[in-house]
């Protein structure tokens, strides 16, 4: 039941094919994870926390931006837009 030196060779580029398509894969990092429920809590955890910080980062980045804008449409002095674009500016101010 002894395998010849050609099947081992063949068995072993196998094996070594299968061991590098795994580790590009990052497949065993992946089925070390899904075992270990501790590990998966705090990655999700962490994810969580940086994409709340992210949306609240890029919310407040945007909502500059559009204050900005507003205020230079404002200084056209467009009659009717003008007034209410005003009011927004104003209530945006008030509340920070």
């Amino acid at each position: 039941m002894f395998l010849n030196k050609k099947k081992y060779n063949i068995l072993e580029k196998s094996i070594s094919e299968l061991n590098k398509a795994l580790q590009e894969g990052n497949l065993i990092e992946i089925s070390y994870i899904l075992g270990n429920k501790k590990e998966m809590i705090k990655r999700n955890l962490i994810s969580g926390i940086f994409r709340g910080v992210g949306i609240g980062i890029g919310v407040t980045i945007i909502t500059a931006i559009l204050v900005i804008i507003l205020q230079k449409i404002v200084s056209l002095n467009i009659p009717i837009i003008g007034e209410y674009i005003a009011d927004i500016v104003d209530i945006v101010q008030r509340s920070r």
